[in-house]
């Protein structure tokens, strides 16, 4: 689809701009990380506290999420593989919320993006939207799935990690899963109504009740280091898990990868999408937050998104942050999958779109030409692949001497111009 609209007077004045040459580096994290996956889930699982919990004949549920987590189909065939072991009859739920279009189907597709499916598993996977509300929290209607509460017990796997709209005791981990995940859309949809203003204390109190009418037995928690590698992994008895998941959630804080240069003119995004965060780019590294209930350490006057994921198959959840995004990304915003999260949430301005420009090239020209830095040869700019990778970046060369003089910076090579095809879309690759 062509550009709507006669974009010549404004393409004149991006053609003026002056774009810096761009220096690609590496970026040092300390990053402890899990070599043999499948040992340490077999190594957490096999303790006395988790195995009294399983009995033979017991029919359960392994619930798992939709994020992109690391290892999870390696960490779901060996939980599954241990739990037979111990007589146990696993099968698996899509514990997600409204993703996956807020379908059955859709939830199951999403697993399967995972690697995550019958076959691969060996065990059934149960998806439906249907639910059983099982009690309320300070007026907070809780909801369980009822393939859940069908079963004698229920598993939730998930990653532990800092929230991209609230801050809390908990964040995202197996407390917000077991009322949100497990509670389907419905589930979500309630929580969501109440808003993100001390989000974590209304889903303790819910997640006490999930705990119980879903006899929840045990949480498999998972860190990841700042290079998206399984860093740690918990097999946390139920009764532990409001006590030890604040805990982790100080780890994975310390663990986050981020940006090394603050502040910043200009951040370009190659890349947003579902399976790279809940907001399509993590606002915890861009330091730009769709709420007020959250705030990030970097500070950028312009963030360029370029493209969506080819997973995220069109949701492009959380765009709204940026100030400026492609024609290309707009062709591909399905506004179908886009839209149903924002409704779940009672959240529209993630789904807002940015100015619209022709290609990358006029995309990363006119947040330049709007960031009031009137330097070119200080613009500071950073250009990274999505918020999942920081490893390697790139540098306009206004940043080359702090890039220099900081040890946890290793410069991978020597100014130059980023590569364009005739579209004017970026050839320069990672």
């Amino acid at each position: 689809m062509p550009i709507p609209g006669d974009f010549s007077e404004i393409e004149r004045i991006l053609d003026e701009v002056l774009v810096p040459r761009f220096v690609k580096v590496r970026q040092l994290f300390h990053a402890p990380k899990i070599e043999k996956v499948d040992a340490a889930v077999f190594e957490g699982l096999n303790k006395e506290k988790i195995k009294r919990l399983l009995h033979p004949g017991m029919k359960v549920a392994v619930a798992v999420g939709s994020r992109g987590i690391t290892n999870i189909a390696q960490i779901t065939k060996t939980t599954l593989e241990f739990l037979t072991t111990q007589g146990v009859e696993p099968f698996i739920i899509p514990a997600m919320g409204s993703h996956g279009g807020a379908t059955a189907e859709g939830q199951k597709e999403v697993l399967e993006t995972l690697g995550i499916t019958e076959e691969s598993m060996g065990v059934p996977i149960l998806s439906s939207m249907g639910v059983e509300q099982v009690g309320e929290a300070n007026g907070l209607p809780v909801f369980v799935d009822k393939h859940v509460l069908a079963a004698d017990g229920v598993i939730i796997i998930n990653r532990i990690k800092p929230h991209t709209a609230f801050r809390g005791v908990i964040e995202s981990g197996i407390v917000k899963m077991s009322v949100i995940g497990l509670g389907k859309q419905k589930g979500a949809d309630s929580c969501h109504q109440l808003g993100m203003n001390h989000f974590d204390q209304k889903l303790i109190p819910a997640s006490k009740i999930t705990f119980e009418k879903a006899n929840l037995l045990f949480g498999i928690a998972i860190l990841e280091n700042a290079y998206d590698q399984t860093s740690e992994i918990h097999a946390v008895p139920v009764d532990e898990i409001l006590e030890v998941e604040p805990k982790l959630l100080e780890k994975a804080k310390e663990r986050m990868p981020r940006i090394l240069f603050n502040p910043l003119d200009v951040l370009v995004v190659d890349e947003i999408g579902k399976d790279i965060s809940g907001d399509g780019m993590d606002p915890n590294v861009t330091g730009r937050f769709s709420t007020t209930f959250a705030k990030g350490e970097l500070i950028t006057e312009r963030i360029v998104v370029l493209g969506l994921t080819e997973k995220t198959e069109g949701n492009g959840n959380g765009v709204a942050p940026a100030d400026i995004t492609t024609m290309r990304l707009y062709n591909s915003f399905n506004m179908a999958k886009t839209y149903i999260n924002a409704l779940t949430a009672a959240f529209p301005p993630t789904v807002r779109i940015p100015m619209v420009m022709r290609s990358d090239d006029y995309a990363i020209r006119c947040a330049i030409k709007t960031s009031y830095c009137l330097q070119p040869e200080k613009l500071r700019i950073v250009r990274i692949k999505n918020t999942l990778h920081l490893e390697e970046i790139y540098i306009s060369e206004g940043l080359l001497a702090e890039a220099m003089a900081n040890p946890q910076i290793e410069i991978l090579g020597e100014p130059e111009p980023f590569q364009y095809d005739e579209f004017g879309n970026l050839l320069t690759n990672y």
